[in-house]
């Protein structure tokens, strides 16, 4: 795949914008197809609804610093939306297409169906749901080895990571090439099966709910719980990874304090998973061990902390939150 290829994304909506910008900042040329039959002026309407908020986007991305005002107007061009009519002539110069339609399966399998029968044989298709796996899709497309699952977090444009999930059918090359493609546009893709919730839907909706019980339990305020977040848990997350930090503190750590809070809440939610256990029996601790989620053999240690903790004190200078040793002067 060349670093330049047409992007097509199926559907105008939020998504298909998101998925506009990011890769017309990257020199791409973008169509959104409209998959609705509507009147030439509920098009018309559509069409400036789209590209105005494309152009919102690059505006306010101008007032962030990441380019100029006069760099606005060129990237909006490399944007365009056509009817559902023009969808073979756009679809048949597409080497990427994206579909991001309302998530309805039989919707879904009708767009992607049609799309598979308009584009180039060699050109990959990808559904960017984040609730239906890709093998309740595969079927309706013709040759559904170069189909897989590619879901974006919003705001698309911004959150560098992207998930990529393949299908029973989907060929392993055709993952390679995806990935190189998200890289090519500054974007960090991760591979998941498929399976209900990806990797960040699934671990976010246990957060989120357990926040909301805690506000419900009147374990603390909005305010204080939205603090710890974003000032423990989130600061600490973006430096390391969940299992990073698992084997950063040791496993045995969090199978004794799964074990307390299970008992101590009354609830099986706060139980360690059979890995855990297995890991500490199997003497796979974590740094202490060498060997944890992750394998630290070979590896200086030392120099590996220094590295992380170096992240966080520069994430502290980011914040503003970085003060000065306090000291008595005589």
């Amino acid at each position: 795949m060349t670093n330049r290829v047409n992007i097509a994304c199926l559907g105008a909506g939020r998504m298909g914008r998101g998925i506009a910008v990011a890769f017309a900042y990257a020199g791409h040329s973008v169509t959104m197809i409209d998959v609705k039959a509507r009147s030439a002026e509920e098009f018309a309407k559509l069409e400036a609804d789209a590209l105005g908020e494309v152009a919102k986007t690059f505006a306010s991305l101008s007032k962030l610093g990441l380019l100029t005002e006069a760099d606005v107007g060129p990237l909006v061009a490399r944007v365009s939306v056509v009817p559902a009519g023009h969808s073979q002539s756009a679809l048949s110069e597409a080497g990427m297409v994206f579909e991001g339609v309302p998530e309805v399966v039989e919707l879904k399998r009708e767009v992607l169906g049609l799309a598979s029968r308009q584009v180039r044989p060699d050109t990959i298709i990808a559904s960017t749901t984040s609730t239906i796996l890709v093998d309740d899709l595969s079927s309706a497309i013709v040759n559904p080895g170069r189909f897989l699952n590619v879901h974006w977090l919003n705001p698309a444009y911004l959150i560098p990571l992207v998930e990529v999930s393949p299908g029973k059918a989907t060929d392993p090359a055709i993952v390679d090439e995806v990935k190189a493609l998200l890289e090519g546009i500054g974007k960090v893709p991760v591979v998941c099966a498929a399976t209900p919730g990806f990797i960040v839907p699934r671990i976010q909706a246990l957060a989120m709910n357990e926040a909301a019980r805690m506000v419900e339990e009147g374990v603390a305020s909005a305010e204080d719980i939205d603090k710890a977040i974003r000032h423990g848990f989130g600061f600490r997350y973006a430096v390391l990874g969940l299992l990073e930090f698992i084997d950063w503190g040791g496993g045995d750590i969090l199978y004794y304090a799964s074990r307390y809070l299970e008992g101590a809440l009354g609830s099986d939610r706060y139980r360690a998973p059979d890995v855990i256990s297995r890991n500490m029996h199997e003497g796979r601790i974590g740094l202490r061990t060498g060997a944890g989620f992750l394998d630290y053999s070979g590896m200086d240690v030392d120099a590996y902390r220094v590295k992380r903790l170096q992240a966080m004190v520069d994430l502290l200078r980011h914040f503003d939150l970085a003060r000065p040793p306090v000291l008595d002067r005589t």
